[in-house]
């Protein structure tokens, strides 16, 4: 279902074109849940405040760019990717964020969301209106350090797409993605070996900065460089050394078998495995 469907489903009243379901818990349970989310021990938080539990299906949009912002939203489930749209239409993916993540926050100081955010599979959050957010984070200290740490999340965010685009060739950018991914999964207890894609190849060639096509190829080469095996969205880590070191040399390498010298900066071990 395109997004434009949406926002004329909408218009016509029907929420379940956004929302498979929204519902409010009890207040106290409603903090107390984001709180186990988000690893922040705060057993009886002494405060009320109207958190709903949303579910949104996948290819579904939770919020617009440039809609007011009326919430915070904190990812129990699922996966997004967040995208800002030129005025020639074309959609750039700036980032994905999965669980125990916060989308909207970047919304807080132009109280209008920079940003659309799309459900990459059926997913669920827990939703905290603006209106209550500073209040509420004043008189429970635990939720201040929620919202900081999601704040760094957003900042680490920040830093791992610069990472990405100061990389020129397509190869070490997707290797370094790839290795990112590998580390958020590890951070949520998952394996950082196995990969399942939730993202498109489109969705992958647009956060990178590359066309769609030379993402397929460069999952190629790494392949052939011994350093993934790939199956569709299933991605494995074969040799996570061999990757860091395609990840490693910013200018891009070649395969040693096609017998082109690496860079002579880069790292002994980048020649061997992808120079």
């Amino acid at each position: 279902m395109s997004i434009a469907k949406l926002e004329i489903d909408q218009a016509a009243g029907n929420s379940d074109a956004w929302f498979m379901h929204r519902g409010a818990g009890a207040p106290q349970d409603g903090l107390a849940a984001l709180f186990r989310l988000m690893g922040v021990d705060e057993s009886a938080p002494q405060a009320s405040a109207q958190i709903t539990t949303r579910r949104v299906r996948a290819d579904v949009a939770l919020f617009h760019e440039g809609t007011r912002a009326h919430a915070v939203y904190f990812i129990a489930v699922g996966t997004f990717k967040f995208m800002h749209t030129a005025e020639d239409g074309y959609e750039q993916v700036l980032g994905f964020a999965g669980r125990a993540e916060m989308l909207g926050y970047d919304a807080l100081c132009q109280r209008a969301y920079p940003t659309t955010a799309v459900a990459l599979e059926d997913s669920t959050v827990y939703a905290l209106p603006v209106a209550d957010l500073f209040g509420l984070s004043a008189r429970v200290p635990a939720l201040g350090r929620v919202l900081h740490l999601a704040a760094s999340r957003q900042l680490l965010h920040q830093v791992e797409i610069a990472n990405l685009m100061a990389a020129v060739s397509a190869e070490v950018r997707l290797a370094r993605f790839l290795l990112q991914l590998s580390d958020h999964m590890a951070e949520r207890g998952q394996s950082p070996r196995r990969l399942y894609l939730r993202m498109s190849r489109r969705d992958i060639a647009s956060h990178l900065g590359v066309a769609h096509e030379t993402v397929s190829r460069s999952f190629g080469a790494l392949a052939n460089w011994g350093c993934v095996a790939v199956n569709n969205r299933e991605v494995e880590i074969l040799d996570r050394e061999q990757l860091l070191a395609c990840a490693s040399n910013t200018r891009g390498l070649v395969h040693p078998r096609r017998g082109v010298a690496a860079d002579s900066a880069a790292p002994a071990r980048a020649q061997a495995a992808c120079g």
